[in-house]
């Protein structure tokens, strides 16, 4: 082999070792950019997803937005955005106010024990009884429960007062009320399971299109305003009130005994 032919070997091997080490650090910037460019998207989507979820928890919830709509109230209430819901006896002389949350266990106890004692009285024209309904439980947990089955209650209250009363009822039976840390009243199904064990309100569509449709849920969002802004200084629940004074300040009423004592007491005064 030439010098010359060698030289020019070793220049033509120098020539391509130059062109190959371009070539890398053109493919090195190039990933260097594409890695610069997804860093950047990455940023720009993490930067997004938190403005998001920004966006997103300042948003009003739906039970939100049901305080500023339009009430459409259940038959059978009368008052400001049908919240007074009266149920008894036109001759009975005086009203007894129950204040009450859906899912307050202490409202359960009162009615699985002195429900049917309430129920008889009201019957039998001892008094009439008003409900309120309350949901500040939901707002303990940013639960739901409280407030859809007060609307669920709402629907029922639109079929007759006796299967408001039935439905309460059910509801707050041992064998349907959930505990109080269960949000159970948050589905609509399990209303409407509960609701298929009162006569009036088995198979009625009517009233399961209500609950689905969440018909009443603004007439629940009114009617518990009616519990927060309560003249009367209820702030638990059960609360009882007759001729606008509480009944059990330092008394539960949980037994049949308690509950007749204060309120026949209040019936003579």
């Amino acid at each position: 082999m030439s010098k010359r032919n060698s030289a020019a070997a070793k220049t033509a091997a120098r020539e391509r070792l130059r062109i190959e080490r371009e070539r890398e650090a053109k493919r090195a910037k190039v990933r260097r950019q594409i890695i610069v460019a997804c860093s950047a998207v990455g940023v720009l989507a993490v930067a997004g997803g938190i403005g998001y979820a920004v966006v997103q928890a300042n948003k009003p919830s739906y039970w939100d937005e049901a305080k500023d709509a339009k009430v459409v109230a259940p038959a059978n209430t009368t008052g400001a955005d049908g919240t007074t819901v009266v149920i008894g006896k036109s001759t009975a002389k005086k009203t007894l106010k129950i204040y009450e949350d859906p899912r307050c266990p202490v409202c359960a106890q009162f009615e699985q024990t002195v429900g049917s004692t309430v129920k008889k009285d009201i019957d039998d024209g001892k008094f009439k009884f008003q409900y309120v309904g309350a949901t500040f439980i939901d707002n303990k947990d940013n639960g739901e429960g409280s407030k859809n089955a007060l609307s669920a209650l709402g629907a029922a209250l639109n079929v007759s007062p006796e299967a408001f009363l039935e439905y309460k009822t059910a509801l707050y039976s041992a064998k349907w009320h959930p505990d109080e840390s269960s949000d159970e009243f948050k589905d609509d199904a399990y209303l409407i399971k509960v609701a298929n064990t009162v006569t009036a309100l088995k198979n009625n569509t009517k009233f399961q299109d209500a609950v689905k449709k969440g018909t009443y849920d603004a007439w629940a969002m009114a009617m518990s305003k009616t519990f927060d802004t309560n003249k009367e200084g209820v702030s638990g629940t059960p609360g009882f009130v007759m001729d606008g004074k509480q009944l059990n300040k330092g008394t539960p009423l949980l037994t049949v005994a308690d509950f007749d004592k204060v309120v026949g007491e209040a019936l003579k005064g």
